[in-house]
């Protein structure tokens, strides 16, 4: 590890800090549905798709219509998508000529898209016509980033409102949000990739000449576009196989940096518009604080890991952090940040190859997954999946005290708890289960390239990136098979939707209860006792439920890297 490493790491931070309050207040004024500055350009194209759609944004819903009309709209979402990839080789904006995929990959493909996912079991340049991946696959990281943001402000609403029976209006949570956050901030975005030398163009080949005289077939494509959303939203499916490590889609320093930032911006970001949405900002603040504590125990059990390098290597004499699987142009601090960053939030993308990082480094990655991603997390779905902890963490604090325990106001009952459970469970029960049954069946161990524990880490890699809807691999399994890419598909959506739902009934049974005040009996939930519990509550209850996975992949092989030292 190395004193600009560490620069690098903790002014990220700083950074982000910075921003968390303008953007959580831009936030805020979508979510109370008020004016912004862009409404003088915006506000004729928002009232133009209400109009055109016939929604009237004033005519708030209660959580089953929220959930239902959420629900309808994304399985719209995927068919479209669906019947893009399959047609692609007869569709105009096709270059290379490429022929529609087949169905199993367009299944998981437009499934890995609209839940915000974005596992790719193909390569992209080789795959994906220009069309395909600007009306198939960029529509949906706006779209399903915003689906995300707006399920959370229904949250935040369950939370503020008292004796309601409503907790917002889909279609004007989503319309507000792409038009006046997720766009602005895109195409300036994609004005500085631009910039930096990320290829924005219909081309799909140019033929160049190397400095050794050699011709080279350069592929080409609207990449700028695609990478703003793609960040920004924490979708992270890549334009190239390489994602990324591509120069095309990350050719700086600078741009590595932006990259991260933006992956982080709105989380940060609604974590104040939490508090703000509550009457009390301290308690975005306490999210936050519990937040940024595990992931910086994430970036520096990955940093240190990495830079320390392969113990087998060491023995042998060759000294030096771990630079396999990494671009010289980012290093092992840059790297390392970007590996954590990703999958903290949902986002997926990545500077280097996670499946060449050391044994424990590589566990960190695997580790944020299984938390739930809820370490910053999704736009939106990291908030809202946080609050599902929190809602266990003051069930648990009402344990201790003997009294009906109460969040912000509101007192938090059997039926909020039972159904913060029922989401939560989602999660290990599809990871082990699915990791299980492909650890058995014929089809499920012809996937992973390596044998043994490193082998069984790739596959558990896989569907705890699916289920917990990041999209990153290992890179050492062959998903693109029938068996592979539907169950995948099936882990995707589940991971999704089966813990969506559950949150919405929370927010409306939240959203009709009264407001009660807090007194001396109250457990404080903007404190540092409260922090401590919440990072206890997450680690405990998304940790240790996913022990018997995590130990047997990342440890066994660890251990046997350093067998290998001894022999």
């Amino acid at each position: 590890m190395t004193f600009q490493g560490w620069i690098l790491i903790l002014g990220f931070v700083a950074i982000l800090l910075a921003l968390t309050k303008p953007i959580g207040a831009w936030l805020f004024t979508l979510y109370e549905g008020r004016r912004t500055p862009l409404h003088v350009v915006l506000g004729p194209v928002e009232r133009g798709f209400y109009a055109l759609a016939g929604i009237d944004p004033h005519a708030e819903q209660g959580w089953r219509r929220y959930a239902l009309h959420m629900l309808l709209f994304n399985v719209m979402l995927m068919a479209f998508t669906y019947a893009v990839l399959r047609l692609q080789g007869v569709l105009p904006g096709n270059p290379q000529g490429l022929a529609g995929l087949s169905p199993h990959l367009a299944f998981n493909t437009a499934i890995s898209f609209t839940t915000n996912t974005n596992w790719q079991s193909y390569g992209g340049e080789s795959t994906m016509s220009n069309l395909s991946q600007m009306l198939g696959l960029t529509i949906h990281n706006f779209l399903s980033a915003a689906t995300g943001i707006a399920l959370a402000f229904a949250l935040f609403r369950g939370f503020a409102r008292r004796e309601s029976k409503a907790i917002g209006n889909f279609w004007a949570d989503m319309t507000r949000v792409t038009l006046y956050i997720l766009l602005p901030i895109s195409i300036v975005y994609a004005l500085f990739l631009i910039a930096s030398g990320v290829p924005q163009t219909m081309a799909g080949v140019v033929d160049v000449q190397t400095l050794e005289g050699a011709k080279q077939s350069l592929l080409l494509g609207p990449v700028a576009s695609q990478e703003a959303i793609k960040m920004l939203g924490t979708n992270g499916g890549g334009f190239f196989n390489a994602n990324s490590a591509h120069p095309f889609e990350n050719p700086t320093a600078l741009t590595n940096l932006v990259q991260m930032l933006s992956i982080f911006l709105i989380g940060f970001g609604l974590t104040w518009t939490f508090g703000k949405a509550v009457g009390n900002t301290k308690q975005g603040w306490a999210i936050l604080s519990a937040m940024v504590i595990l992931f910086l125990a994430g970036v520096t059990v990955t940093y240190w890991q990495e830079a320390a390098g392969n113990p087998v290597l060491q023995h042998l004499g060759v000294a030096g952090g771990n630079m396999e699987g990494k671009e010289v142009r980012f290093g092992i601090a840059a790297s390392a940040l970007f590996s954590v960053v990703t999958t903290a939030a949902s986002c997926g993308a990545v500077n280097s190859m996670h499946d060449s990082f050391t044994a424990l480094g590589g566990m960190i990655p695997l580790f944020n997954m299984q938390l739930g991603e809820v370490v910053i997390g999704g736009v939106g779905a990291g908030i809202y999946g946080f609050l599902l902890f929190a809602i266990l963490a003051v069930f648990v604090a009402g344990l201790m005290v003997g009294r009906t325990p109460e969040y912000v106001g509101k007192k938090i009952e059997s039926r909020e708890v039972k159904l913060a459970v029922l989401a939560i469970a989602v999660l290990p029960l599809m990871i082990l289960g699915l990791t299980a049954l492909s650890s058995v069946l014929q089809q499920g161990l012809a996937g992973p390239l390596n044998k043994g524990p490193h082998g069984f880490s790739e596959i558990l890699y896989a569907f705890t990136s699916a289920v917990a809807n990041n999209g990153s691999a290992f890179a050492g399994l062959t998903a693109n098979t029938p068996y592979y890419n539907g169950l995948l598909g099936v882990a995707m959506w589940v991971g999704r939707f089966f813990i969506i739902v559950p949150m919405l009934a929370i927010a409306g049974s939240l959203a009709a209860k009264k407001y009660t005040p807090e007194s001396a009996g109250s457990f404080p939930t903007t404190g540092g006792l409260w922090v401590g519990l919440l990072v206890g509550i997450i680690l405990i209850l998304g940790g240790l439920t996913f022990l018997p996975g995590l130990a047997l992949g990342p440890i066994a092989d660890h251990l046997a890297m350093i067998s290998g030292t001894l022999s």
